[in-house]
């Protein structure tokens, strides 16, 4: 009898950024999902794609930042293209916008240099209002506001405009820092 389990590739190097104390639980597993998503997909590292992807799936205040139904589920529909098979052109290459210098590897711990850039932006964003841990929301504002990544590039074929989305996150977590 055949086997007819898809061979994975190996796993990246562990990383801890999702046991990290400074994410919420909630974001965690988006990291984790990230993680599992690249995995799966046979890609070499885990980039701002794979993050907004695991991020819609995971936090209902991330699929409220989007302005309706009908833009989020365009974007939606494009990750999972990309998913399965539409972003092979990504496969191989490192995503870096220049957020981070790059380092001799391709990528740390498996996740892409732009990737980083955002988790340490988010937990930047979470700081600057007194936040002792970065949220999904947090999060979906650093990848917004990069508009070299990978993930930038997802919204803007899903029709979404990413400033617009980066701006709509700040007062949104603005006002939930005023009512929380």
């Amino acid at each position: 009898m055949q086997n007819r389990t898809p061979r994975m590739p190996d796993q990246p190097a562990p990383n801890h950024a999702e046991n990290d104390a400074r994410f919420t639980v909630e974001l965690a597993s988006v990291l984790t999902g990230a993680r599992r998503r690249a995995l799966r997909d046979g890609d070499r590292q885990i980039d701002t794609a794979h993050l907004l992807h695991s991020l819609i799936e995971t936090d209902p205040e991330v699929r409220e930042a989007f302005d309706g139904g009908p833009q989020l589920a365009k974007v939606l529909g494009y990750l999972v293209q990309r998913s399965i098979g539409y972003g092979l052109r990504w496969q191989g290459s490192v995503e870096d916008t220049g957020a981070v210098p790059v380092v001799s590897a391709p990528a740390v711990d498996g996740w892409s240099p732009s990737a980083l850039a955002a988790m340490e932006d988010a937990l930047y964003r979470a700081a600057s209002r007194g936040e002792a841990r970065a949220a999904g929301l947090d999060l979906l504002a650093a990848l917004a506001a990069d508009t070299e990544c990978r993930a930038v590039e997802v919204l803007s074929r899903g029709g979404v405009d990413a400033r617009w989305l980066a701006d709509r996150v700040v007062v949104l977590t603005a006002d939930a820092a005023r009512h929380g």
